[in-house]
């Protein structure tokens, strides 16, 4: 049995994906440092100093400052600008996803259109060959 799972996992695909998840998740906290610190600033200046993260709306009918104002006063919020954000990181991933998938496919593309090289005649027809010139070359 620990033959067998070691044969699945030293197979090129199990490797292959082991390796794109430790990159997607040290991937993460990049894009989501992009999205929070360089994308959403300059978008909540244009929006009238909006500041995305503190978006929400306390279920309970008050007013809060701020999100963390009314997460320590309790209330129960829907954090409808935490959300933008998190919508903001997948597209920004699934955009760089796209564009690997679509690199990847264009060199695959590029593979499959090389000419293969000539396949060597058989043996016996290379045999036969020598032979034919041998007989030509006595007469």
């Amino acid at each position: 049995m620990l033959k067998e799972f070691k044969d699945f996992a030293m197979r090129g695909n199990v490797m292959d994906m082991a390796i794109g998840i430790i990159i997607g998740a040290a991937f993460g906290p990049i894009v989501k440092s992009l999205v929070s610190d360089v994308v959403m600033p300059p978008i909540g200046l244009l929006m009238g100093n909006v500041d995305f993260s503190n978006l929400h709306v306390a279920l309970d009918g008050q007013d809060y400052a701020s999100l963390a104002a009314a997460q320590e006063a309790g209330a129960v919020t829907v954090n409808y600008g935490l959300f933008i954000n998190t919508v903001i990181n997948f597209i920004i991933v699934a955009f760089v996803v796209f564009m690997l998938v679509k690199a990847m496919n264009a060199a695959k593309k590029k593979e499959e259109e090389a000419p293969a090289a000539p396949a060597a005649p058989p043996a016996n027809e290379v045999l036969l060959t020598e032979i034919r010139d041998l007989l030509k070359a006595k007469k």
